[in-house]
This record gives structure tokens, C-alpha cells and sequence, in this order.
């Protein structure tokens, strides 16, 4: 049983039935968040308590490689324990550490030039392999996170139970403590659960990845979106926003002669003109089986530039990790 997929309340629930005082899950529960997951660590607990409970222990990951950038960035392949493996990477910011995570070990929603999905979805990860992700990140780097993206191999919507409770855990103030608005999840456009996490976590930041503002073109290159069309994806979108009252990020990653023209341009702005959002746009990171060309960096702040003067606030992505594979969708396995 791993300590990390509990959440408070069910670690509490155990260890009571065990017929050990309840007061051992707040203890526990800061002595993971910090790192300590050794029960010799926890110097507060008692070894009698482990005996008593031997099944309950805290697992993490195995950091099975380790690769750094020139610009600091770090990206580790994380090996659970029935082999499956995903990566995660860690960024510095002005603002503080943060870690991008995987949500699955692979994808099933086969974006044309994402490197994630290419050899499809092998399994969910639960909520403490995410957890344990970041445990382990701050393990291979000795830094805090403060900051946590789920936009790693994977749609964390589709996987969402799990993803919706490792939320729960990492918010809990007698763990990781983490602020809801210092978490961001992305999703390619499922549309019920957006609907669904307007809902369970409105301060919870949204991305969505949008990558073309024509429904026929977004179909090319994402298949989603023969599910979830574009214009009711965008309704969905503008509900959440009505809802929460929080602006919404769209990803937009800019590939040469497929979307960073003028007139793809003129669509993205009548599409989200009106709507309490962000654009994000993603100068390609080129993943050699797909294909696709980049566009230069001149051209993104081109469009970034077109985009503000119509009304539309836009940000182009600083490029992290490129040099080991770990920027915005190149993430893979390559072993």
C-alpha cells in the first residue's frame, strides 16, 4: 500500500483501524511532502507503529536517468514499479520551480507532431505515482518545487479520478501545501470534463491545446477534435470561463505552412475574440519521425505582436530543454 496514493482522511482511516493513534497521518503525510520517505527518516514515528501496519510504506519512483541542459533544465526518465516508465521535467523560472509531470505512461489521442503518443497509452498512472514524480525530481535536482504543470506524456483528462485526487493531495496544507493557482493542467478538449473540472477545481489553471483555429485543419493534426469539435470545444471553454471567472490559456504551437500564416492568424482572433483568455504560442519543437517544420522565433513574436495589437494578449513560450529532448511535445521514450 503506498503512502502517496492516500489522500489525509484515508491514511487517517487506516492507521485507526489498525488501532494506532490518528494523529500518525499528519506526521506522516509531512514527513513525505518534505522527501523523507524512509520510515527511519520519520523520527517522530515510532518503529512499533511500522510493525503494526507493514504493508503501508511510501514508494517512489526509480530515477533511472538523469539529463541536464545547458539552461538548467533537468529531465528524468521515472521507472514505477511494474516497469512502466514516463518522464518528467524541471524548469527554473523567475517565479519559483516548477515541474511538469506525466499524467500516463503514454497517449492515446495521437496529436500529429506531439513525440508523446507515438507508441499509444500502456496504462493511467494513480495519483501517488504522480506525487511521487515530483518527489522524485526534487530528489535528482535538491530543489523545492513551487510550481506544478501537468502537461507531460499523457491527457490528464483522460485519466481524471487520479488526477483529480493527486490534486486533492498535493493542495492538502498538512502536505505539499500546494496554492490551486500555482497548478496548471492541459487538456487536447474533453469537452465533459471540462465541464466537470470548472466545477471540482475552479482555481485550478487551465490550458487548453488548441493548435489551429479552423475545425477541418484541427482534425488533421489532432483527431480529437472528430470527438469534440472545435466550436463546441470553445463554447466549453467560454462556459468555464462564465463559471469560474478565470482566463484560459490556449496553446498554440506554431508549425511552418501548416498554421502560422496570415489568414490562420485572422481565425484564431475570431475565434477567441470576446473571451476572458491567454495565447500561448509554441515555436515547434521538431521531433524528427513527424516531420513537421519550425517556424523561427521571429515569426512567433510576429504573431504574438499581430495578436495584441487585435486584442488577443499572447506570450511566446521560452524555449527549456530543447537540447534534451524536454521541451513542449518531445517528450517520448526513446529506451
Amino acid at each position: 500500500m503506498n503512502i502517496l496514493d492516500l489522500e489525509l482522511k484515508e491514511l487517517e482511516k487506516i492507521i485507526k483501524e489498525a488501532g494506532q493513534p490518528g494523529f500518525r497521518a499528519k506526521q506522516i503525510f509531512g514527513w513525505v511532502a518534505k522527501g523523507d520517505t524512509e520510515t527511519e527518516s520519520m523520527r517522530n514515528v515510532p518503529k512499533s507503529f511500522w510493525e503494526s501496519l507493514p504493508e503501508l510504506r511510501a514508494e517512489l519512483p526509480e530515477i533511472e536517468q538523469t539529463q541536464r541542459s545547458k539552461d538548467g533544465t533537468v529531465k528524468c526518465l521515472l521507472r514505477m514499479k511494474d516497469g512502466k516508465a514516463v518522464e518528467a521535467v524541471f524548469m527554473k523560472y523567475k517565479y519559483g520551480n516548477s515541474v511538469c509531470i506525466s499524467s500516463q505512461a503514454g497517449c492515446r489521442m495521437g496529436c500529429a507532431f506531439c513525440a508523446s503518443g507515438m507508441n499509444g497509452l500502456e496504462r493511467d498512472l494513480t495519483a501517488g505515482e504522480m506525487y511521487g514524480e515530483i518527489l522524485a525530481m526534487e530528489k535528482a535536482t535538491g530543489e523545492k518545487i513551487s510550481h506544478l504543470v501537468v502537461m507531460g506524456t499523457g491527457e490528464p483528462f483522460d485519466n481524471y479520478e487520479n488526477l483529480s485526487k493527486f490534486i486533492r493531495i498535493m493542495n492538502d496544507p498538512s502536505g505539499k501545501n500546494l496554492g490551486m493557482r500555482n497548478i496548471t493542467v492541459s487538456t487536447c478538449g474533453l469537452i465533459p470534463v471540462i465541464d466537470r473540472f470548472g466545477d471540482d477545481f475552479p482555481q485550478v489553471n487551465l490550458a487548453i491545446s488548441l493548435h489551429a483555429a479552423d475545425s477541418e485543419e484541427r482534425s488533421e493534426i489532432m483527431p480529437v477534435n472528430r470527438a469534440y469539435p472545435l466550436a463546441d470545444l470553445i463554447e466549453a471553454c467560454r462556459r468555464y470561463t462564465e463559471k469560474t471567472g478565470r482566463r484560459i490559456t490556449f496553446e498554440y504551437t506554431l508549425i511552418h505552412g501548416v498554421n502560422d500564416d496570415r489568414g490562420h492568424l485572422d481565425k484564431l482572433v475570431s475565434l477567441l475574440h470576446g473571451m476572458l483568455c491567454h495565447v500561448n504560442l509554441i515555436p515547434l519543437n521538431a521531433v524528427k519521425e513527424k516531420g513537421f517544420v519550425p517556424g523561427t522565433r521571429e515569426r512567433a513574436e510576429e504573431f504574438r505582436d499581430a495578436l495584441e495589437k487585435r486584442g488577443i494578449p499572447a506570450t511566446v513560450r521560452r524555449e527549456l530543454g530543447s537540447d534534451i529532448d524536454a521541451a513542449c511535445g518531445q517528450l517520448r521514450l526513446k529506451n
